[in-house]
C-alpha cells in the first residue's frame, strides 16, 4: 500500500526518502544543524532537489560539514570551491558559509552548544502545525522573523526569514508535514 506523503515530495524517489527519513525530525546535533544551515543557505533561490541531489559533494567539498575546519578557511578554499561544478560556485554563499561557522563556534561559546541557542526559541520542543495543504503554509512566521533578526545580529549571513523557516522545518522545530501525511504523528 502506497504512504500518504506530503504533496511537495511525491514522485521523486530522492525527495521522497529525504522526508520520510529527515525532513521534520527533531535534530539536536550541532554537527547536523550546521549541515542544514549551510545547505538551506545553499538553497536560497533555488529549489531543495538542486539542493539535495548535491548534498554528497557539498559534503565532501565543505569537509564533511566541520564547521571547525570551515571556519578557518581562507582565499585559497574560496578559490577551490568556486572551481568545483559539483556543488552551487556562488561567492557570496561560499562567503556567508564561512562567516557562518565562524559565528556558529561564537554561539557555542556563549551558549553551549548552537543547539541550546536555536531550540531557546522554542523552548526545546517542536511547535506542531496542523498543515492541511503543503502550497497553503507560510513561508515564514513572526517567529522565523525573530530568529533571523537575531542570528544576522549574531554576524550570520544568508538567514533570512524564509531560510530560517526552511531550516526550523527540516530540522524539527517545527512540524510542517501535512496531517493527512503518514510523518505527521511519528515526528
Amino acid at each position: 500500500m502506497e504512504k500518504n506523503r506530503c504533496g511537495w515530495c511525491v514522485g521523486d524517489p530522492l525527495y521522497e526518502a529525504y522526508h520520510d527519513t529527515e525532513w521534520g525530525v527533531p535534530v539536536y546535533q550541532d554537527d547536523t544543524l550546521f549541515e542544514f544551515l549551510v545547505l538551506e543557505t545553499f538553497q536560497a533561490g533555488l529549489s531543495w532537489i538542486t539542493i539535495l541531489r548535491k548534498r554528497e559533494h557539498f559534503r565532501k567539498a565543505l569537509d564533511g560539514f566541520d564547521f571547525r575546519k570551515i571556519a578557518l578557511y581562507g582565499p585559497a578554499e574560496v578559490s577551490r570551491l568556486l572551481d568545483d561544478a559539483g556543488i552551487v560556485r556562488n561567492r557570496l554563499k561560499i562567503q556567508a558559509t564561512i562567516t557562518n561557522a565562524r559565528a556558529f563556534l561564537e554561539v557555542r561559546q556563549e551558549f553551549g552548544s548552537f543547539s541550546n541557542y536555536i531550540w531557546g526559541f522554542v523552548n526545546g520542543k517542536p511547535l506542531k502545525n496542523r498543515v492541511v495543504d503543503y502550497t497553503k503554509a507560510p513561508p515564514t512566521t513572526p517567529l522565523s522573523d525573530k530568529i533571523s533578526k537575531d542570528l544576522k545580529k549574531r554576524g550570520f549571513k544568508f538567514v533570512g526569514s524564509t531560510v530560517v523557516y526552511a531550516h526550523m522545518q527540516a530540522t524539527g522545530m517545527v512540524n510542517d508535514h501535512e496531517i493527512s501525511c503518514f510523518r505527521y504523528e511519528q515526528v
